[in-house]
C-alpha cells in the first residue's frame, strides 16, 4: 500500500487517505451562504476519493468574510446550507472539514476577478478591523485597531461558529491563522504595533490565537480534529520566522490542536517568495520532525509521485491538494491506479465502468 493512500486517525475520525483538498475561496455565496456551486465544487472532489474534503475560509462574522462572495458560519442559514453539502461528501466516503476564518485587515475587498481592491462602506463594503490600524496596501481599507472589548468579543465567535459548523455536519475544524488575515494580522510584528497584552513579545502576539484555540478545543467534542493553518514565515527580514511558527506548533499541540497545515506569506504585499514545486513542504517537515505533531503539506504539489514521496519521507502525515484539484477532481482515484492499488479507493458506483 503506498502510504498516501493509506487510512489515518485522528480522535474519532478516520480518513480514508492522506489526500485532502486545501481550502479554496470561491467567492460565490450571498449573505454568506453557500450554494449549489459549493455542493458541486466540493461534492467533486469526494467523488473523485480524496480522504479530506475543507471547505473555503468561511467568516465568524460578516465583517470576517474576505469578500462579499465569500462563505460564512454565523447564521442558522448558512448551517443550513453547509449541511446539505456537508451530508453528501460524507455520503462518498470523504471527511467534511471547514475552515474557520477572519480576514481582518484584508477584508471588505473586490473579489479577484474584479479586482481584488478594497470596498469602501459607500459602496457595500464595511471597516475592517485588525490589531493596528496598518493597511495591508495602498488600496485597501484601512483597519480599525480592535478594542480589548472586541478582541475577547471574537473569541466568542469563533466558537459559536465551531459549534455552528459541527451542527451543519463538519467533522473537522481548521482555525485560519495564516494569509495575513486576523490571527496572522496579530502573531506577525509586521502587521501588530500594539504595546497591551496583545502586541509585543511572541507571548502577547499569539495570545489571540492561543485563547481562540483553547476556547475551541474545550467547547467541542473530544472526538473531533482540530488543525491550525499557519504561514510558516512572512519571507521578509523582520517578520515572523518558521522558528517561531515551530514553538508556536509546539504550543498548540499541547492546546490540543491536532495538525498543523503549513502554508506561508499572505501578510505584505511584496514578500519574494520562492514559488517552486512543493517550497513549503519543508516547513511541514520541521514542524512535524521539531513541534512533534502531525502536519499538512501544502504549495504546488502537482504529481502523483511527489504527492506520495512527501508522506513517504515522513515530511507530513497529509498533502493538501488546492490548484491541482481543480484540474484533476480525481487526482486520488488517478494516484491509486497510478501507484498500483485501485482497490485503495473506490469509485462510486455510477463510476465504476470508468474505472
Amino acid at each position: 500500500m503506498a502510504k498516501l493512500l493509506s487510512p489515518f486517525t485522528q480522535r474519532s475520525v478516520t480518513y480514508r487517505n492522506r489526500i485532502g483538498i486545501s481550502p479554496m475561496c470561491q467567492y460565490s455565496c450571498t449573505d454568506g451562504v453557500p450554494t449549489d456551486w459549493h455542493l458541486v465544487h466540493l461534492g467533486s472532489r469526494a467523488v473523485g476519493g480524496a480522504g479530506l474534503v475543507i471547505a473555503e475560509a468561511s467568516g465568524v462574522e460578516a465583517i470576517g468574510r474576505i469578500s462579499p462572495g465569500d462563505a460564512g458560519i454565523y447564521s442558522d442559514a448558512q448551517a443550513e446550507a453547509w449541511s446539505r453539502i456537508t451530508a453528501f461528501i460524507s455520503g462518498q466516503g470523504a471527511v467534511p472539514g471547514i475552515q474557520l476564518a477572519h480576514a481582518g485587515r484584508k477584508a471588505s475587498t473586490q473579489v479577484p476577478w474584479e479586482g481584488h481592491s478594497g470596498i469602501p462602506e459607500t459602496q457595500g463594503g464595511w471597516r475592517p478591523i485588525g490589531p493596528s490600524a496598518i493597511n495591508f496596501k495602498d488600496d485597501y481599507i484601512e483597519p480599525l485597531a480592535m478594542t480589548l472589548e472586541q478582541i475577547g468579543q471574537m473569541r466568542e465567535k469563533f466558537v459559536a461558529s465551531a459549534k455552528l459548523a459541527l451542527a451543519a455536519g463538519f467533522k473537522m475544524l481548521e482555525i485560519h491563522a495564516a494569509h495575513g488575515y486576523l490571527l496572522h494580522n496579530f502573531y506577525s510584528p509586521l502587521s501588530n504595533q500594539r504595546t497591551d497584552a496583545y502586541g509585543g513579545s511572541f507571548d502577547n502576539r499569539i495570545r489571540l490565537l492561543v485563547e481562540i484555540a483553547t476556547a475551541i478545543r474545550s467547547a467541542i467534542p473530544d472526538g473531533v480534529p482540530l488543525w491550525t493553518r499557519v504561514s510558516c514565515t512572512d519571507w521578509v527580514d523582520d517578520g515572523w520566522t518558521i522558528e517561531e511558527s515551530i514553538e508556536l506548533s509546539r504550543r498548540l499541540k499541547a492546546l490540543g490542536v491536532d495538525c498543523i497545515d503549513c502554508s506561508s506569506g499572505g501578510n505584505v504585499p511584496k514578500a519574494k517568495i520562492p514559488s517552486t514545486p512543493g517550497y513549503q513542504v519543508p516547513f511541514a517537515a520541521r514542524i512535524r520532525r521539531e513541534a512533534n505533531i502531525a502536519t499538512a503539506a501544502v504549495g504546488l504539489i502537482t504529481g502523483i509521485e511527489q504527492a506520495n514521496q512527501v508522506v513517504e519521507s515522513g515530511d507530513a502525515e497529509f498533502v493538501l491538494l488546492a490548484r491541482q484539484s481543480l484540474r484533476d477532481p480525481y487526482f486520488p482515484l488517478h494516484a491509486a491506479a497510478q501507484l498500483g492499488v485501485k482497490e485503495a479507493i473506490k469509485p462510486p458506483i455510477q463510476y465504476e465502468r470508468a474505472f
